[in-house]
C-alpha cells in the first residue's frame, strides 16, 4: 500500500508537470490579505475574477523550491485529502516568473496557534473537539500511507471561531510511510526522542570543524512511520490544555523531558508488574480508579500537575518514548469525554455527589408520603 502510495504520488507529479500553466496573478485574482507566511513563502487570501471565490493562494518562490517539491504537496493536497479537517488543494495551479502556486480552501479564522492563551491554553471542550476532529484526519492519512510529519498549532486552520471545525494544513513535509529519510534534529518538543542521534552528529560535526578535521561525520537515517505523527498529537493536546510545551527539546540534555522519561520508566515497570500479576487488589477495580491510583502512586512531573489521570493515560500512550510502542491517533478516540483536568474531574464529582443527594432525598420524602398514605386509609 505504501509503495504503491509513493508510486501514485509521483506519477500525478509527472503528468502535472506536462500541463502546468504559466499565468500573470493580476489577471485572475484579487488579492484580499495575507493569511501567513514562513520559510515555504506566503499565503494570499484572494478572490477568483471570474468565478467569485475566496481561496487561499500558496505562494512558492522558484529560488529556493524544486518543482518536484511544489507538485509533490500540491498533488498530495488535491488527490489524498479527501477527510474534511484536512486541507484541501482546489485543482488550480500555476507558475509565475517568480513562484510556483496553488490554490486551496482558505481558513478564514486564522491557526490554533493564534487562539491558544499563554500559560492557560483553550477550554476544555475546545481542546477535545479539536483532538476528535484530527484523530480522525491524520488516521485517514495514515490509512492512505503517508505521514504528516508537521503536525503544530501554526499548521492546524479554523473555520469558524469556535474551533467546531479545524483542518490540518501544509503537507511539504509529508512522505509516503517507509520512506528513508536523514535524520534532522531541530529544538523543539513536537521533535520525536528517537533523532536525538541526529543532534550528537550535528555537535560532533561542530568539534571536527572547530579542530580543523575535514573528515565528515556519516549521516543518520530513519524511516518515516506514522508514530511520528502520534507523538506531535500528544504534545499537541499538552499545548492546548496549558497553553505551555511540557519540555524545550525531547532529549536527555533537557530537564523537563528527563523529569518525564523517568516518571514514564516508573510507570513502565510498575505496569509490567500489574501484566506479571505481581500487583495485587486491582483485579476487581474499574479502569478510571485504577488510573486514579496510579496517579496518586506515582505522581507526574510537575509540569503536569492540574491533569487527570485519563488524559495522562492518553498521553503515555501518545508520548511513548520507544517508537513501536506509541499509540495510534485513533486511540485518542477512546479518552473523549471524560475530565481531561482535574479541576473538570473535581467539578463533575461534585455534581455528582448533589445528584446523590438530591435523589436520596426525594426517595426519603417518597417514603414518608406512602406511609402518610397507608394511615389515611386506616392501615397499620
Amino acid at each position: 500500500m505504501t509503495a504503491a502510495a509513493a508510486q501514485e504520488l509521483d506519477e500525478l507529479c509527472f503528468l502535472s508537470a506536462q500541463s502546468m500553466p504559466n499565468l500573470k496573478v493580476s489577471e485572475h485574482f484579487r488579492m484580499v490579505k495575507l493569511l501567513g507566511e514562513g520559510s515555504y513563502g506566503k499565503v494570499m487570501l484572494a478572490v477568483h475574477r471570474k468565478r467569485g471565490t475566496p481561496m487561499a493562494l500558496k505562494f512558492f518562490p522558484r529560488q529556493s523550491t524544486s518543482l518536484t517539491s511544489f507538485l509533490r504537496e500540491y498533488n498530495l493536497s488535491l488527490s489524498y485529502c479527501t477527510h474534511p479537517s484536512l486541507t484541501r488543494a482546489l485543482g488550480i495551479f500555476f507558475s509565475t516568473p517568480s513562484y510556483y502556486v496553488f490554490a486551496q480552501q482558505a481558513g478564514l479564522y486564522g491557526d490554533l496557534y493564534s487562539v491558544i492563551v499563554s500559560e492557560a491554553g483553550v477550554n476544555e471542550d475546545c481542546v477535545q473537539r479539536v483532538m476528535s476532529q484530527l484523530s480522525g484526519a491524520v488516521t485517514h492519512l495514515h490509512s492512505l500511507g503517508f505521514v504528516h510529519r508537521d503536525i503544530k498549532p501554526e499548521n492546524i486552520f479554523l473555520c469558524d471561531s469556535s474551533c467546531r471545525w479545524v483542518k490540518l494544513g501544509d503537507f511539504g513535509l509529508a512522505r509516503a510511510i517507509g520512506t528513508t529519510v536523514r535524520a534532522v534534529w531541530y529544538e523543539s518538543p513536537f521533535c520525536t526522542p528517537e533523532v536525538e542521534p541526529a543532534k550528537e552528529a550535528e555537535k560532533e560535526m561542530e568539534r571536527r570543524r572547530t579542530e580543523g578535521t575535514e573528515e565528515e561525520v556519516e549521516d543518520i537515517w530513519i524511516s518515516v512511520e506514522p508514530c511520528i505523527d502520534s507523538w506531535a498529537l500528544g504534545v499537541l493536546v499538552y499545548c492546548l490544555l496549558t497553553g505551555c510545551f511540557p519540555w524545550e527539546e525531547s532529549t536527555h540534555d533537557d530537564r523537563g523531558y528527563r523529569k518525564y522519561k523517568d516518571w514514564f520508566d516508573r510507570e513502565a515497570k510498575r505496569d509490567e508488574k500489574m501484566r506479571d500479576g505481581e500487583w495485587r487488589g486491582e483485579e476487581d477495580a474499574d479502569d478510571y480508579i485504577i488510573m486514579e491510583r496510579k496517579q496518586r502512586d506515582n505522581p507526574p512531573p510537575s509540569q503536569f500537575e492540574g491533569l487527570s489521570p485519563l488524559v495522562m493515560t492518553l498521553l503515555k500512550e501518545l508520548l511513548h518514548p520507544e517508537p513501536k510502542h506509541r499509540g495510534t491517533p485513533e486511540e485518542i478516540l477512546s479518552y473523549l469525554g471524560g475530565p481531561w483536568l482535574m479541576e473538570t474531574e473535581r467539578e463533575e464529582k461534585r455534581k455528582a455527589e448533589e445528584a446523590e443527594k438530591e435523589a436520596r432525598k426525594m426517595r426519603e420524602t417518597g417514603g414518608v408520603e406512602e406511609e402518610l398514605l397507608r394511615e389515611g386509609r386506616g392501615e397499620r
